[in-house]
């Protein structure tokens, strides 16, 4: 069982820059791949980047590419996305996850841990 909490959120103009957190509790997260979504009113969730367990490879959606960066700290068990240059299309709630898997999944059905999420506005 693994537990997933998310921060960060805020409020921001377009162009500047923020960063979300995902602690992990319970088993490790390291063995874990791990994932961004997001969700904008009226819309489903979609997938915005992954890191895979064991090489920390790397998986992005066309939307994002080059403007936001996933990473993890398995020493603090705590999963991060840095997003510059932020755009009011990125507007949503943001959500972390987990699954015991060793690919990249895209889709939400690829996940078995979500966390609540954090909402992040971006005004133009």
């Amino acid at each position: 069982q693994v537990q997933l909490v998310e921060s960060g959120g805020g409020l921001v103009q377009a162009g500047t820059s923020l960063r979300l957190s995902c602690a992990a509790s319970g088993r490790t997260s390291s063995t874990y791949t791990m994932a961004w979504f997001r969700q904008a009113p009226g819309k489903e969730r979609e997938f915005v980047a992954a890191i895979r367990s064991g090489d920390d490879f790397t998986g992005y959606a066309d939307s994002v590419k080059g403007r936001f960066t996933i990473s993890r700290d398995n020493a603090k068990n705590t999963m991060y996305l840095q997003m510059n240059n932020l755009k009011p299309e990125d507007t949503a709630v943001y959500y972390c996850a987990a699954a015991p898997r060793l690919t990249i999944a895209t889709t939400t059905v690829g996940y078995v841990y979500w966390g609540q999420g954090t909402q992040v506005t971006v005004s133009s």
